[in-house]
């Protein structure tokens, strides 16, 4: 028990640590985020695009953060953290 209340204090604490932090903001285009934040360390492989109901969702990891993508806008922004499964996202690639 006590390993899934430490798992949703960690993911609290990650919540909270995402809304102080100026993150790309969801509906951003890819242009628009890299003006603001500058060039990615890695833009990793596409997925999906192979029907309407899964478009291609890219990502971009950046030093400290991740952005999602779907097609070419911002779907969601999150901490690059131990917190979460991010802690290596090209071993996702």
């Amino acid at each position: 028990m006590a390993g899934i209340v430490h798992a949703q204090d960690s993911i609290q604490q990650r919540v909270q640590d995402e809304k102080g932090m100026n993150l790309p903001a969801r509906g951003l285009s890819m242009s628009q985020v890299e003006k603001q934040y500058g060039a990615p360390l890695r833009k990793l492989s596409p997925r999906g695009g192979d029907s309407a109901k899964h478009p291609t969702i890219n990502r971009w990891e950046y030093s400290s953060f991740i952005v999602y993508f779907e097609n070419s806008h911002v779907i969601h922004s999150v901490l690059n953290t131990p917190a979460g499964n991010n802690t290596n996202p090209a071993s996702a690639n």
